[in-house]
């Protein structure tokens, strides 16, 4: 019976574009093709509510950074100008201060931002809204942005999000970020548990749109994204992808995609559009 269980709901998975094209169409009848604005900016002023809810009780959990992603830090160099967004409760700020460069933290849940100062003090730390930063554009080295992405509703938020970190970033400045990877049993019942509630509750939810329960209290957001999904809307926010991939935990009980990409420079047009430039050049020369 767990057999016939687990292949029906493989099945179902399946058809609604879990892991595969849809054959049927399914998820174009279930998912909308975007998530109103609205309804992400409700998504998203969940995600900082519960983080300031849950703050104490995320942070005591929280406490260590992963050192499997620290390879990713080894690239910073002495005094560069750097930028932690979505920084939380400061975990990572260790693998910043080791490598001596000039850091800023910042994060959308005042009270992950107090917790922060009290665990690193003489760090800069401070709330602010990644989708409009309160940085001058050009002005960082690098931004790293870990597991902070997929909590972002919706295409255009996430897009906008992407867009800020380029535009305070330094022309040929690098992004790094991650985004979780989840086991693929819990995908599928997550994804599974998402399809039912858009049928039967009529939720305003993008195809691979979740709810990652939190200790049976609280249920937050979560974007479950592709690693070919990530790389296209990196690209599409006018990035350069240096080096991708999937880094774990010696016991492989966690998984996250890694993006390392650059800023272009300010004189950078893709290459579709350089030969439109060229013709209408030589057309105004003529």
């Amino acid at each position: 019976m767990p057999y016939l269980l687990a292949v029906s709901l493989f099945i179902l998975a399946k058809s609604a574009g879990v892991f595969a094209p849809d054959p049927f169409n399914l998820s174009t009848i279930f998912f909308n093709a975007s998530m109103k604005e609205k309804r992400a900016e409700q998504l998203l002023k969940e995600i900082t509510d519960y983080y300031n809810l849950e703050a104490d009780e995320f942070s005591r959990t929280r406490k260590e950074p992963w050192p499997e992603i620290e390879f990713l830090f080894d690239s910073l160099n002495l005094g560069e100008k750097v930028l932690d967004l979505g920084c939380g409760n400061g975990r990572f700020f260790r693998f910043f201060k080791k490598r001596k460069v000039d850091y800023f933290g910042t994060d959308a849940s005042p009270k992950l931002v107090e917790i922060a100062k009290r665990e690193n003090p003489g760090a800069r730390f401070e709330t602010a809204d990644a989708l409009n930063l309160p940085f001058p554009g050009n002005n960082f080295d690098k931004i790293y942005s870990i597991a902070v992405l997929h909590h972002i509703p919706s295409y255009g938020l996430r897009m906008k999000f992407l867009k800020e970190a380029e535009r305070v970033l330094k022309p040929g400045g690098i992004l790094v970020l991650t985004c979780w990877k989840l086991p693929f049993r819990k995908m599928v019942f997550l994804n599974l548990k998402s399809l039912l509630s858009k049928i039967f509750k009529r939720e305003d939810m993008d195809k691979g749109d979740v709810f990652v329960p939190w200790r049976k209290k609280a249920r937050r957001y979560y974007h479950i994204f592709s690693e070919k999904e990530l790389g296209k809307i990196v690209k599409e926010s006018r990035f350069t992808i240096e080096k991708s991939g999937i880094v774990k935990n010696e016991k492989r009980n966690r998984q996250n995609f890694y993006i390392v990409a650059k800023k272009q420079p300010s004189d950078y047009l893709p290459e579709g559009l350089r030969g439109e430039m060229g013709r209408t050049t030589s057309s105004i020369l003529r």
